[in-house]
């Protein structure tokens, strides 16, 4: 999931970003409207977290221009009015729901990931491919009927990989799906993942790198295997108790 954070208290913002990064969710920041507008036109977001309270054009306005836009971008706001007058003038302007300031890190994970459910309705294909099987919804992954335990970061590159079905996709396009942008364009962190995630994996390699292109499914591996996709169910990390935007 990648949303858009946009709050103009810079340490608010900073420990949102980073609580919903150890959650697997990657986060971009704007401290005003312009910027969170200029963000909106050239990016894609699973969702939209506004301060109504922000310079430049308001929390208000940047949701309306949302709704305008049609792109059917979920819209969480964040103010510390807690009148109800002042959240009903919010959700009539489209936000899809309200987080009162001061708030626990917990609880906003829990709402992303209920307004990430209803937006994601139906549920994502399960996809298979050259002997894997990869569920996007129990963020499952499975090699030749053999359950495979990956990190957030190897799942979400994997992921990117399968969706290709077989196409080269580069590492440029990985980090900008895969990571936030935030992410170095002159990191290694994609090909230390995908070794990684070819290690996890096991042989034969399934990812096959094209030298100076990027990555692969190798779709001339394949198998026909009918083993049950049944594994061991694991949690993810969870994320200390914290309330944020306390201003107290």
């Amino acid at each position: 999931m990648r949303v858009l954070v946009v709050e103009d208290e810079p340490l608010l913002a900073e420990a949102i970003r980073d609580g919903l990064r150890l959650e697997a969710i990657a986060a971009d920041l704007a401290g005003d409207g312009d910027t969170a507008l200029e963000l909106l036109a050239v990016n894609s977001y699973d969702i939209a977290v506004l301060d109504r309270d922000i310079p430049g054009p308001s929390g208000d306005e940047v949701a309306a221009r949302i709704v305008a836009s049609g792109s059917g971008t979920p819209i969480l706001m964040l103010t510390a009015a807690d009148r109800l007058d002042d959240k009903e003038s919010g959700f009539e302007l489209g936000a899809d729901d309200y987080l009162t300031k001061p708030f626990e890190l917990r609880e906003l994970v829990l709402r992303l990931r209920a307004l990430d459910r209803r937006r994601a309705q139906p549920r994502p294909p399960v996809r298979e491919i050259a002997g894997l099987r990869l569920d996007p919804f129990r963020r499952e992954v499975f090699r030749d009927g053999r359950y495979v335990a990956l990190t957030r970061k190897q799942f979400a590159v994997l992921e990117v990989l399968v969706v290709a079905e077989g196409g080269v996709v580069s590492a440029e396009d990985l980090l900008e799906r895969a990571w936030d942008a935030n992410a170095d364009p002159f990191t290694n962190a994609v090909r230390i993942t995908v070794s990684a995630l070819r290690k996890r994996l096991g042989e034969p390699w399934v990812i096959a790198a094209v030298p100076g292109v990027g990555y692969r499914i190798d779709t001339a591996y394949d198998t026909a295997s009918d083993a049950g996709a049944a594994g061991d169910t694991h949690s993810g990390a969870t994320t200390d108790s914290a309330w944020l935007g306390d201003r107290g």
